[in-house]
């Protein structure tokens, strides 16, 4: 999930030491950028909107002793990230739907011009010469691995420095590309969608949805390394991936990331739903054989799966909200729901709970992985406890796993690769109908024997 912060913008003298608040209004701002000249400031701001976590960031200018905010970026459709402020005018990055883009704008006009190129490219972590003629930034295109670039900003020219591409030459990678359908209240939804090397369009395949988090992230159809669920694996295995933008994406504009403002789950769930009837439509998916896993957000959305649908053979739920009241009152960005259902549970208690996937669990079916960390602040683990106490209750088939010492991202190889492996197992069992294996038994240790062998009956 997007983090929250509540911050104001502050300019310290060094001579003397003093501190002067320079911009103060509700939300946050954030990433001050000086002029060339040391007169103005540009900094990322709410500016003042109630709803910060789903209304667009905007681009603020303030002089360096302070006065009012002058907001350049009124008309940038998309939440702009402040890079730097050069002599030809200030840079920020931004999502466009599955591409990233460097933008410079005009501190006079407020006019804004994209500079990278070419229009589907993922151009990233920009860093500019002391001149700004020079940019290098990372970047790649559909199905490429992201490579280190150069290019001067004036006439867009990529010059490729590394071939990190390379690394898995020797395997058979999945084919991504980007498609679109329509959710049940006929909102364009668009995804990215893996397919294996040698696919057969006779054939019919299992389909993995992979929801991504946020809700304000974004999936895109380009190489980048499995982190939870092993999206190539499953691929090479003969699935279908499906990674749907569902609304409250980023990239898509404000209107479209306030969709499931009130509509938390029920929304989001119309639109994973309907890009699998999309691919069942076509003829190649199996119906029979669809599964469904993410994390954070998305194990809120697959959370919200298990006990809502028996369209799914499996779910996996990664660090996922079962419950909006529990969250609200053990979370660290309490402000989240409450902007996002415009209310507290005390206020609307039915509207949290008809957005919490426990509302449903009469109806839940679906065998469920449930895998959390042990010391996550963002979505803490009693929501974890609470499916996975309902889903016994209910009888339906559930493992939960507790990562000791972590928070809400699991952050070491040796972890993830054991997140990754549980995932494996899960969906091995039930979208192809292998067995789970049966767990080793301990050997003794030899202390232990020894012991064992001197007890008489």
């Amino acid at each position: 999930m997007i983090s929250s912060e509540t911050a104001d913008l502050y300019v310290v003298t060094v001579s003397d030491k003093t501190v002067k608040k320079i911009v103060s209004t509700p939300g946050p701002e954030r990433n001050p950028k000086w002029s060339p000249d040391g007169k103005k400031i540009a900094f990322e701001t709410a500016a003042g909107s109630r709803y910060y976590y789903y209304s667009n960031t905007r681009i603020g200018v303030v002089a360096a002793e302070g006065g009012a905010t002058q907001i350049l970026t009124e008309a940038f459709d998309e939440d702009p990230s402040l890079i730097g402020w050069g002599p030809d005018g200030i840079y920020f990055a931004a999502e466009q739907k599955t591409a990233a883009h460097l933008f410079r704008l005009n501190p006079a006009t407020g006019a804004v011009e994209k500079l990278s190129a070419p229009e589907s490219v993922v151009a990233s972590s920009c860093s500019f010469s002391r001149d700004y003629k020079q940019v290098a930034y990372r970047a790649a295109l559909d199905n490429q691995y992201p490579e280190v670039y150069t290019s001067s900003v004036a006439g867009w020219q990529g010059k490729k420095l590394t071939a990190m591409g390379e690394q898995p030459k020797g395997f058979k990678l999945a084919h991504r590309e980007v498609i679109s359908w329509k959710s049940a209240d006929g909102t364009a939804i668009e995804g990215v969608l893996y397919t294996p090397a040698d696919f057969d369009a006779k054939k019919k395949y299992p389909l993995l949805v992979v929801i991504h988090g946020g809700p304000t992230g974004v999936d895109q159809p380009i190489v980048y390394a499995d982190r939870y669920y092993p999206i190539e694996r499953f691929v090479a295995k003969g699935a279908f991936v499906l990674r749907p933008n569902y609304r409250g994406s980023a990239g898509y504009g404000e209107k479209f990331r306030a969709l499931n403002v009130r509509n938390l789950g029920i929304g989001d769930y119309a639109d994973v739903i309907s890009g699998v009837d999309a691919l069942i439509a076509k003829g190649y998916v199996d119906q029979n054989r669809v599964g469904a896993m993410g994390w954070s957000q998305g194990g809120y959305i697959s959370a919200y799966i298990t006990t809502l649908s028996d369209r799914f053979k499996a779910v996996s739920v990664g660090a996922g909200i079962s419950d909006w009241s529990t969250y609200y009152v053990n979370t660290d960005i309490t402000p989240f729901t409450r902007q996002y259902l415009h209310a507290t549970p005390w206020d609307d208690p039915e509207i949290y709970w008809k957005t919490s996937p426990i509302s449903n669990i009469a109806k839940a079916r679906t065998p469920t992985l449930i895998q959390h960390g042990e010391n996550d602040r963002r979505v803490p683990i009693p929501n974890a406890y609470e499916l996975r106490q309902a889903l016994e209750d209910r009888g339906v088939p559930v493992k939960m796993v507790v990562y000791k010492g972590f928070g809400h991202g699991i952050n070491k190889p040796k972890q993830q690769r054991a997140v990754m492996e549980e995932n494996e197992k899960w969906f091995a069992q039930y979208i192809w109908g292998e067995k789970p294996e049966e767990p080793k038994p301990t050997e003794p240790k030899k202390d232990e024997k020894k012991s064992t062998a001197r007890v008489k009956p």
